[in-house]
């Protein structure tokens, strides 16, 4: 790496939708990172919840490997073995039928929207086109997923917006009910919220959304770009709560860092996107559904999963000793290993410098929302990484209280 690149080449040459740390990583492996100086940094954010079996695990270096040596693209004019493979694996595994990918959250979500309008318009006619979303939800940066999104910051300049869609409060379930009528095509909920600030949904609320939408026959969207391929210690999140989505989305950890994203539901609601009405020129890649591959075959085994819940438990521990010592959270909260950690008011607006002097002491970690700090770490990061990743935690909150 030439040593002319620097984090001021990133203002030079790069649209600043992005303000990225001073630190440039150049190498990882397992749940560790070194940048350009060769320091070495503990990573609890997995990449937002990317890289689930940590960097450059060797299964997934090998399946990459092996594909690129074979077949890289051929487009949809085509299929290929790998998709065909992944796209059966992930039926076998969940309540799915069938699968489309592409290669990011916001386009897997931007699919079962469409999906949506488009088997209510061919069922009832266009006046059944809602979609209800919650606030402080995020399902994407397309214009469309992000209207959809409950986070109004991120829509404002891009008007005129999208329409059809209200929001409503999460886990509100009498609002939810009185939003969801018989012009309502789809809901979309995460089940466990993560930018918005790690808010796991209950159970009650969940359970009331599928009812609600058998009544009028809207589709139930769960959003598990985040929170889904073993986050939350099963490997979609649906199964802990025991509520079953008509159309699932998953990115992120589906390719442990290689871009790829799948949507996933049934045959019948499937029929709804026929020939040539959606599509996506890199989904279902080679290169991306061989890694795809690599990674659910370790991700959905007894022991990996269990493991999730057993680092998760360690994660809030260490965390509510950190508070017994600094008192510096007024809640801990979250779902296997997608912890949040919410600052006390007096802390509330420091989350950034908390983010910093975390970096300053060689860990990283993330911020959710309003003053919550993010903990997504890889789901196999080894007892010592985290032990080690919470003790310079406490040390970054320490400075910063003193």
């Amino acid at each position: 790496m030439s040593p002319e690149l620097t984090r001021s080449t990133f203002d030079q040459v790069m649209v600043p939708s992005y303000r990225p740390a001073e630190i440039i990583p150049v190498r990882g492996e397992g749940s560790r990172l070194w940048d350009q100086t060769g320091r070495e940094l503990i990573d609890l954010t997995a990449g937002i919840a990317v890289t689930a079996l940590g960097h450059c695990h060797p299964a997934l270096v090998s399946a990459l490997e092996e594909q690129s040596r074979r077949l890289w693209h051929v487009s949809n004019i085509f299929t290929n073995e790998p998709a065909l493979e992944l796209a059966t694996k992930l039926c076998e595994a969940t309540f799915g039928e069938r699968v489309f990918f592409a290669n990011s959250g916001a386009e897997a979500n931007e699919a079962a929207l469409k999906l949506a309008r488009r088997r209510a318009r061919d069922r009832d006619g266009p006046a059944r086109h809602k979609i209800v979303a919650f606030n402080e939800g995020f399902h994407g940066r397309t214009l469309f997923t992000v209207t959809v999104g409950g986070t109004p910051g991120y829509t404002e300049g891009f008007g005129p917006l999208p329409g059809g869609i209200t929001h409503v409060d999460f886990n509100d379930l009498a609002a939810a009910e009185d939003a969801i009528d018989d012009t309502t095509c789809a809901v979309i909920v995460e089940p466990v919220q993560g930018e918005g600030g790690v808010n796991p949904a209950t159970s009650e609320f969940l359970a009331g959304l599928r009812r609600r939408c058998n009544e009028v026959g809207a589709l139930l969207v769960f959003d598990e770009v985040q929170c889904g391929m073993g986050r939350t210690g099963h490997l979609f999140a649906y199964e802990g709560y025991g509520v079953v989505p008509d159309v699932l989305t998953s990115a992120k950890a589906l390719g442990g860092g290689f871009p790829i994203s799948a949507m996933i539901t049934t045959a019948e609601i499937a029929r709804s996107l026929d020939f040539g009405s959606h599509g996506s020129t890199f989904g279902g890649n080679p290169l991306a559904c061989a890694v795809g591959n690599a990674v659910l075959d370790i991700v959905n085994t007894p022991e990996v999963l269990a493991g999730v819940a057993q680092r998760g438990e360690r994660i809030v521990a260490g965390l509510r000793a950190i508070h017994e010592d600094l008192e510096c959270f007024c809640d801990i909260r979250g779902r296997g290993l997608l912890v949040g950690a919410e600052l006390t008011p007096e802390l509330l607006d420091s989350s950034g410098e908390v983010l910093a002097a975390a970096q300053r002491e060689g860990v990283l970690v993330l911020r959710a929302g309003t003053g919550v700090l993010r903990l997504a770490p890889s789901l196999v990061i080894p007892e010592r990484d985290i032990d080690e990743g919470l003790t310079r935690l406490a040390r970054a909150l320490r400075s910063i209280r003193s």
